[in-house]
């Protein structure tokens, strides 16, 4: 254009702009700002908002900030727009906090604030878990006469369900609704899925009821989420039902769908079916991912399959799709379950050469077969070269190696290791206790038993 003499306008150098910014080349957006300014045009809020998304974009919420001060002393108007832009930048960051100051500073100055910013800052407070504070800049915006929309309520909502007060969260459902707010498959989809997290999936049926009868569809979150419910409470038949009605609904089955039938599949030592549904996927060309291979792996392993979870291992590598610890723990599992602890500390070796860093599970796993083949004096190495290392040991790592010592008749030893738990301020739970309780009963202990039997009382744990 500039070549052959046809200069370009405000709004030929606007959407060239835009393009930069969309592609995320800044540097070449400022360019042309600088073009625009020596052309004597007047800059207007669409340009500035526009530069300053970019910006928000790339993550430079900083630069986007001192531009905006620049511009503003320059005596540059923005508009509602340009505040919300920096808003959502601030908050994408985690910087909630510098977006409540910029409301703040905004607020009767320079615009007015709406309905869009302060639902920004109150879904970066939910997901904060900063709840109450949430509701308190809601309660402002109402006092204010900002009304709020359903994006706000969801954001809410969602935040009251994230910290487990589902009480709050519907009685702000229903002040939704009150306030003629229809609720939409998002508002739905986060019930449904608290109250399957609760174990409550005959509660989540029902929000599922009521969505059918306000006509809102279904999507693929809503049945992902009451199939993940039924598998947590082990009905996994109720599961397979809500799987099939998907399927049928037209709603296109993704590998979150799959992979949550085969987790619960493997959860009741249904392998087979699982097995089954594996290989459905993979003939509809729906790649498993990480967590699918490691759902299956794990059930193989339970179930004493373990050549056929090593499979599943290399097939994973020949897929791009590297195994993490969590992959590994379980094959260690069922190693040291199946007395081949020789073959797990051997694939212990594979894994760190790997690069892969065993956890405080894996040590665990390695501890209790140990201790199951009776080598309860290497257990105790590993154990002690956790403590000095500096692990941060759990009460599960502790129980295992207090039941080594009782299964072997240390009781001193496991006296002992129960005296180090509590100064290490590692709470002893039941089944510490229980294992405690039983070997001195079976040793004939009776007193010393009784003692510990007590202290389980007044700890509430009985």
């Amino acid at each position: 254009m500039e070549f052959r003499n046809i200069k370009p306008d405000f709004v030929t150098s606007n959407l060239l702009i835009n393009c930069f910014c969309q592609l995320g080349h800044i540097n070449f957006a400022f360019s042309v700002l600088t073009r625009i300014l020596k052309r004597g045009f007047n800059l207007n809020a669409i340009t500035l908002t526009t530069l300053i998304k970019g910006l928000c974009l790339k993550g430079q919420i900083h630069k986007a900030l001192n531009f905006h001060d620049n511009v503003v002393a320059q005596g540059f108007q923005l508009n509602q727009v340009s505040y919300w832009t920096l808003i959502n930048g601030l908050c994408k960051v985690g910087e909630t906090s510098a977006a409540l100051q910029l409301l703040r500073r905004v607020d009767g100055k320079l615009v007015r604030p709406d309905v869009v910013m302060y639902t920004a800052i109150i879904d970066s407070m939910c997901k904060d878990k900063l709840v109450d504070d949430a509701f308190d800049l809601y309660s402002e915006m109402v006092a204010k006469r900002i009304y709020p929309d359903v994006f706000t309520y969801n954001a809410l909502i969602n935040g009251f369900c994230i910290v487990g007060k589902l009480k709050e969260a519907i009685d702000l459902f229903n002040k939704m609704i009150l306030d003629n707010i229809n609720p939409d498959v998002y508002t739905f989809n986060i019930f449904v899925d608290a109250f399957c997290k609760e174990g409550i999936v005959k509660e989540a049926n029902n929000v599922f009821a009521m969505m059918i009868r306000k006509g809102v569809k279904p999507n693929v979150v809503t049945y992902n989420s009451l199939m993940d419910g039924y598998c947590l409470v082990k009905q996994v038949n109720k599961a397979k039902g809500i799987f099939n009605i998907m399927a049928q609904s037209g709603v296109t089955l993704e590998v979150r769908s799959y992979s949550i039938m085969i987790n619960g599949f493997c959860k009741v030592n249904m392998v087979d079916e699982a097995l089954i549904l594996f290989k459905e996927m993979c003939c509809r060309n729906i790649i498993p991912n990480v967590v699918t291979y490691n759902s299956l792996i794990d059930g193989l392993g339970k179930s004493g399959r373990i050549s056929h979870a090593l499979k599943l291992v290399d097939e994973m590598h020949d897929r791009g799709l590297p195994p993490d610890i969590i992959t590994y723990n379980s094959i260690f599992d069922a190693l040291c379950k199946n007395h081949h602890v020789e073959k797990a500390i051997a694939l212990l070796t594979k894994v760190k050469d790997e690069g892969i860093q065993p956890n405080m599970n894996t040590y665990t796993i390695l501890i209790h077969g140990l201790c199951k083949v009776g080598r309860v004096e290497d257990a105790r190495n590993v154990f002690e070269d956790l403590s000095v290392k500096g692990y941060n040991l759990h009460v599960y790592t502790y129980t295992v190696m207090i039941q080594g010592f009782c299964n072997k008749g240390l009781f001193d030893e496991a006296l002992a290791l129960l005296s180090k738990m509590k100064d290490n301020s590692c709470i002893p739970d039941a089944v510490t206790y229980e294992i405690i309780i039983h070997s001195l009963f079976r040793k004939g202990e009776n007193d010393k038993a009784e003692k510990f039997l007590r202290e389980m009382i007044a700890r509430g744990l009985l």
